[in-house]
């Protein structure tokens, strides 16, 4: 398999070569706005919506980034297009995008302030993350760290400056080795994961958090489309533990795995502790909507990637030079 490319400051390189010096501000500081996206039948999915949301949290940051519309959806369509040849037809891929502060004056010198750095790559969906979620679900845990404040920082913001997400999920992990972290804000209300947005269903209605403690999400968008096309009520709104331990079902809503069934809750089963019929409803018509069964390519693609063994890492790893 040839290496897949990447997009490096508008320039298409090996995907090996896409790579930050260490004066870059995204690491230095973690100033990175960062999206990711996924195709469909290798169709990238939301690419307007996905655009829009890193344009917010360049905004955010006070990055003055290039984000044409035109120019970024030209980069993902070229990406796809080129990594997904060879490819079987069944892996789906994920796409990140991401723009940086650039160089670091302080190790670059005080002539290169200013000058952006912008990534776009794309990568085989590790299906087999997700795969079994799906049936089982997933446990979520509320660990010690509890949800930025606004005040500090914007949640309108998708950033990979996400220390306090790794510390809790370790924590998340020491409870249940299954579980996600779900983070508490400081009056102890429901949020968000690291990558996912909550809801909720109490009385055939879906309730989300509010949107002014966390990110916005271009799945969670999808989910409220869906509720008005299948007529199910939809509501967002201050919501607290205890509204999850009584919710008749809980779901999560991320792009890689779209919607994925909560099942426990701080040890605690959450309604009959088996995913619900309206988290299966909706997963089955945003199935027709981009016309695949979601449930089942996961399930389907973990075995195939298993035979296989992963992703490009490992085609790396174990292929001859020019093969």
């Amino acid at each position: 398999m040839s290496e897949p490319v990447a997009y490096l400051n508008g320039r298409l390189v090996p995907v090996s070569a896409a790579c930050l010096p260490v004066w870059d501000l995204g690491l230095v500081m973690g100033a990175t706005a960062t999206e990711m996206l996924r195709t469909f039948g290798l169709i990238p999915y939301r690419v307007r919506e996905h655009l829009e949301r890193l344009r917010e949290s360049c905004r955010i940051l006070g990055l003055n980034a290039d984000l044409s519309p035109v120019v970024w959806e030209g980069w993902i369509a070229e990406l796809v297009e080129r990594n997904s040849r060879g490819q079987a037809r069944w892996q789906e891929l994920g796409i990140s995008a991401f723009v940086t502060g650039g160089p670091a004056r302080i190790y670059a010198g005080p002539d290169s302030g200013g000058r952006l750095t912008a990534v776009v790559h794309t990568f085989p969906l590790p299906y087999e993350m997700w795969a079994d979620k799906y049936e089982t679900g997933q446990h979520l845990v509320t660990p010690r760290v509890r949800q930025i404040p606004a005040e500090c920082l914007d949640p309108g913001l998708k950033t990979r400056s996400r220390a306090h997400w790794f510390i809790a999920d370790q924590q998340a992990r020491e409870q249940d080795r299954e579980a996600v972290a779900l983070l508490l804000s400081l009056d102890g209300r429901l949020t968000e994961t690291a990558t996912a947005n909550l809801c909720l269903v109490k009385e055939g209605r879906v309730q989300t958090p509010s949107r002014e403690e966390t990110l916005s999400g271009v799945s969670q968008q999808v989910v409220q489309e869906l509720c008005g096309r299948l007529g199910v009520a939809w509501e967002e709104k201050p919501l607290w533990p205890a509204d999850l331990w009584e919710a008749e079902e809980a779901f999560t809503t991320s792009t890689p795995s779209c919607l994925l069934p909560v099942v426990a809750y701080d040890g605690r089963k959450v309604g009959s502790g088996r995913p619900g019929p309206v988290a299966l409803r909706l997963l089955e018509a945003w199935s027709e909507i981009v016309g695949v069964n979601i449930a089942g390519q996961m399930r389907d693609g973990a075995a195939l990637r298993s035979q296989r063994g992963g992703g490009f890492l490992v085609d790396l790893a174990t292929s001859q030079p020019g093969a």
